[in-house]
């Protein structure tokens, strides 16, 4: 296996154990959902680049998905509709790890961020080799 295809693996690994960490947290008694957001925000970050990595790209050290996803768009342009969902989740890489007194993200912004990032990781999924 090449470095590039052993990196795009560790990327993906990484992104199972951010998807993991949702799931355990959504059966939680109390959950967090500002660190669900995070995680969300992860999953979708970490896909991109192993999607990258996977090409021999450059990976840009950036939480920016839209950014990332500009990156994947000149290797497959039919990833250009996911660029809403890397819009939503794109804030959630920082400000939902912070304390903020006007922002705090709710059950209904946790799902939805979910939602986006397994869309986003079935998508890129579904273009890479499987591991």
């Amino acid at each position: 296996m090449s470095s590039a295809e052993s990196n795009f693996s560790a990327w993906l690994r990484k992104a199972d154990h951010d998807l993991l960490n949702i799931e355990n947290n959504l059966t939680a008694k109390d959950i967090p959902w500002d660190t669900v957001c995070f995680h969300a925000q992860q999953v979708a970050e970490k896909v991109l680049k192993a999607f990258l990595a996977h090409h021999r790209r450059d990976l840009l050290k950036t939480h920016d998905l839209v950014a990332l996803l500009a990156q994947c768009v000149n290797l497959d342009h039919t990833l250009s509709d996911l660029e809403t969902d890397c819009r939503k989740l794109t804030s959630y890489g920082v400000a939902a790890r912070y304390p903020d007194d006007l922002f705090e993200p709710g059950e209904t912004d946790a799902r939805e961020l979910v939602s986006a990032a397994r869309r986003l990781r079935t998508r890129i999924l579904a273009l890479l080799p499987k591991i």
